[in-house]
């Protein structure tokens, strides 16, 4: 794998995170190397396809783990799975995230609403290079206004880190200004799978 991706592939850095803060923070790279990446179906015989985030990756695992983030000019990837001998399959990143959970009061009636404060959260995942792609289901919004625009829904991969749960109700922000609600949360071998419903302006 390490000579195929010599022959065929870029300089690649080669980054793991250390905390839930900024894995791309120029402390956490750890090894520079070639790595090429090819489609999951087809090899160098075809080109991936619109909505799909997922490449095969050819370069030498010896050094890399699931959650590391690979680093080439003009795109960057996270492995999601390594087994054995297989072509590790990795995630191309489009976004920047960070994910925050509101903190409830911590006693009753230390603030005269009661309940969640906008301003009162604690960050999960700060700029974490993310999937985020839209999917075809959308929801609308509860006023019923003639004027009420219906609300997208986004499909969004990002690596597992240990010390983290995530979970629906949980804040969702991007490099974009864009802020969505995390619906549902799944924990897969291959790291975060969410379906986040954006939050309408």
């Amino acid at each position: 794998m390490n000579i195929a991706a010599r022959t065929m592939g870029a300089v690649t850095d080669l980054y793991r995170p250390r905390t839930v803060e900024n894995p791309l923070a120029s402390g956490n790279r750890i090894l520079r190397m070639h790595a090429a990446f090819t489609p999951r179906r087809g090899g160098m015989l075809t080109t991936n396809v619109y909505g799909d985030p997922l490449w095969q990756g050819i370069f030498d695992a010896t050094y890399t783990r699931p959650g590391d983030y690979l680093l080439q000019p003009g795109r960057t990837m996270f492995i999601a799975n390594q087994l054995g001998l297989a072509e590790p399959l990795c995630v191309q990143t489009n976004r920047t995230i960070t994910i925050a959970r509101a903190i409830p009061p911590g006693a009753l009636g230390s603030n005269s609403y009661g309940g969640l404060i906008v301003g009162n959260t604690a960050v999960l995942l700060k700029k974490w290079p993310a999937s985020v792609l839209g999917v075809n289901d959308t929801g609308n919004p509860t006023a019923g206004l003639p004027s009420d625009l219906s609300v997208p829904y986004w499909t969004v991969l990002l690596p597992a880190w240990d010390t983290v749960i995530l979970r629906p109700g949980d804040l969702l922000s991007d490099d974009l200004s864009r802020s969505a609600v995390v619906a549902a949360a799944e924990l897969t071998d291959m790291g975060w799978r969410l379906a986040v419903k954006q939050v309408s302006t």
